[in-house]
């Protein structure tokens, strides 16, 4: 029989990244885009949740766990991360051999924030353009009342 143990503090719920994948599947038929993966991670890099879109390809999911991934570890979105890093793909490179190839620096992974603007999670997609997959994400993140930023002002 298993002993107690002591809770872990969530700070991105199950119900709150079901929240966002659902919204962000809903943007995604509103926008007639092609089918989706979509990739909630919490503030330790740990899936909750995650759902592939009938008609996508096997590469989606980790492609989608990449650039939520890239948010995460980086602290901004992933697009941002690409462009900022555009003329240094020695770094590009370092940076995917220290994730163990995790780091997925296109647009459409965009980090969930708190009160106080600090990272709790990430959200990623792939499946359509680099762009509409953020706004998707975008998208995911508000309809479940939380916030989101591309980078600190």
């Amino acid at each position: 029989m298993a002993g107690q143990v002591f809770k872990c503090s969530v700070q991105l719920t199950r119900e709150q990244a079901r929240q966002m994948i659902d919204a962000a599947i809903m943007k995604a038929r509103a926008l007639n885009i092609p089918p989706l993966t979509l990739v909630v991670l919490d503030g330790g890099g740990n899936l909750v949740a995650a759902e592939r879109e009938d008609g996508c390809a096997p590469l989606r999911h980790p492609v989608a766990q990449g650039k939520a991934y890239t948010a995460l570890g980086i602290g901004v979105a992933s697009g941002v991360v690409g462009a900022r890093n555009a003329e240094r793909p020695a770094f590009v490179s370092s940076v995917s051999a220290a994730s163990q190839g995790r780091f997925v620096a296109v647009a459409g992974g965009v980090p969930v924030l708190d009160e106080q603007d600090c990272v709790i999670g990430a959200m990623g997609a792939s499946g359509a353009s680099s762009e509409e997959d953020q706004q998707v994400v975008i998208a995911g993140i508000e309809a479940a009342g939380l916030k989101w930023g591309l980078e600190p002002e």
